[in-house]
């Protein structure tokens, strides 16, 4: 083993949107930050794919790597390692969550538990996570959107111009559409943010080492089991160990508490910080379904997500319960979630020639329906033989459900408008359901609370049982809102920072 000669006031494990911001914003304020990150630079050929070839090649599932369902199956998970983490392929859509999210909401099969924080309490570093990953948008259009202290700093991106009469059509419908928030760059090759531009590249550069290529296998504690004093990792085939004041995991929602399980010691024979028996347990992930729509005018399948409706949000006219968000995919070329997960297209996307996938593509227009999920303790992450095992299902199925064929009347609605000419009636919205292998949307397997009996972390992200352990990655939310957590784990890697100043 290669011991490390340097100390550093804060290790921090991954680079995504936790541990790629909270390191930018730690060295920033003076501390001298390491970087533990499994992969290294994506090249930029592999950012931002508009091109049959997504359909074509597993193009975002790390090489020799299986995770195992909960059949005993492996599957090949949809994760990058990568300086940037799971935000390279994320679509940059940053929304806040709703106040309400953070206390207790009654869904049709439970009730989703509160956060030991509120939403005012998380309001400043909102506007702070905004402003650091540039997000356009526009504020007092979505009726469900939370206070907010002023105006989006920069306007909406320009959408799709065939795109314009169905955000009218849907107006025609009652609904209200809104321009969803998007982090931007200003660089034409690479255009979507990233936690490594908008995290690592605007770091204290003096202050921050980066270290590539280095897979974390186990963290070693004090005599006392109350401190972690190494980290040990894989750096090129060499077995390394490095150390710090401070350490923070931001691995993400499944391997976040597979280094716990695998870091088990006398002191903490489940693994560190597990007492509880809660570290992996409560896994939530959103329920995914995307839905096409016949275009009657062709599009190139290459643009980003835009629109946004969360008129069902809260419930609809028939029902008091939530039922979700909804949201255009990216033109079906260029959404690598889609590419992971669509519907009857990818029945034929084997068998067709380039030209016959693009003219698909080109007249069709997807759409996400996003339903929040109840944590429950028996989907979980757990180890057999260092073997990571997923069990999951998902919960409150028939809210999700209810939105998906909400949504699909709303569609049939648009399409029957005379004045709607982007889109024609079709037997069928062809539709599917986002396999387990999309875990970038995962949390819940480290949560956060108050009573160490039934939580992992406290309020501030620190290990119950530890005092130099902390995580900032979605594995601590007490919750699964039914907006993406992007927006939400920045903020919290904001707040830490602020704690760790």
């Amino acid at each position: 083993m290669i011991i490390d000669d340097s100390h550093y006031d804060v290790i921090v494990i991954g680079s995504g949107a936790g541990g790629g911001t909270l390191a930018g914003a730690l060295s920033r304020q003076g501390k001298n930050v390491l970087v533990l990150e499994r992969g290294g630079a994506m090249a930029l050929e592999d950012q931002n794919v508009a091109d049959v070839d997504l359909f074509r090649k597993d193009r975002y599932h790390p090489r020799n790597e299986q995770w195992f369902g909960p059949d005993g199956d492996p599957f090949a998970p949809q994760t990058t390692y990568a300086l940037g983490g799971n935000t390279k392929i994320w679509g940059a859509v940053l929304e806040r969550m709703r106040e309400q999210d953070f206390g207790e909401v009654t869904l049709q099969e439970g009730i989703s538990p509160a956060w030991p924080i509120n939403y005012s309490e998380l309001a400043p570093f909102y506007d702070a996570a905004e402003t650091l990953y540039r997000v356009h948008g526009k504020a007092g259009v979505d009726p469900t959107e939370p206070k907010r202290s002023g105006e989006y700093l920069a306007k909406p991106k320009p959408i799709e111009s065939f795109l314009e009469p169905l955000r009218c059509a849907l107006e025609r419908q009652g609904c209200k559409p809104y321009d969803i928030p998007l982090s931007w760059s200003e660089d034409q090759d690479d255009p979507s943010g990233d936690s490594q531009l908008f995290g690592l590249e605007v770091s204290d550069l003096d202050h921050l080492t980066v270290q590539s290529n280095a897979k974390v296998i186990r963290l070693h504690v004090s005599p006392s089991g109350r401190q972690v004093k190494g980290v040990e990792a894989e750096v090129n085939g060499d077995s390394w160990l490095f150390n710090a004041d401070v350490v923070v995991l931001a691995a993400g929602a499944v391997n976040t508490p597979a280094i716990l399980m695998r870091s088990g010691n006398t002191h903490h024979p489940k693994g560190i910080s597990n007492g509880s028996d809660q570290v992996g347990r409560n896994l939530m992930n959103l329920q995914l379904t995307s839905i096409l729509q016949l275009a009657a005018e062709r599009n190139n399948g290459r643009y980003g997500r835009s629109l946004g409706v969360n008129d069902y949000y809260w419930g609809d006219k028939n029902v008091s319960f939530p039922l979700g968000h909804i949201q255009t995919a990216g033109g079906v070329l260029q959404d690598a979630l889609f590419a992971e997960s669509p519907p009857v297209l990818s029945l034929v996307t084997k068998m067709i020639p380039d030209f016959g996938l693009e003219r698909l593509a080109s007249r069709s227009v997807a759409w996400w329906a996003m339903t929040e999920v109840l944590p429950d303790p028996h989907n979980k992450v757990w180890l057999n033989n260092d073997q990571i095992r997923v069990n999951y299902i998902h919960n409150n199925r028939e809210a999700h459900d209810r939105l998906v064929y909400r949504w699909i009347d709303t569609l049939k609605a648009i399409e029957a408008d005379p004045v709607t000419k982007v889109v024609i009636k079709a037997p069928t919205h062809a539709r599917g359901e986002a396999p387990l292998s999309v875990v970038g949307y995962g949390c819940g397997t480290c949560r956060m609370g108050e009573d160490p009996a039934n939580s992992v972390v406290n309020a501030d992200g620190r290990c119950h049982e530890l005092d130099n352990l902390y995580i900032a990655d979605a594995s601590v939310f007490p919750s699964c809102p039914s907006v993406g957590p992007g927006l939400t784990v920045i903020a919290l890697a904001l707040r830490l920072a602020a704690k760790l100043s």
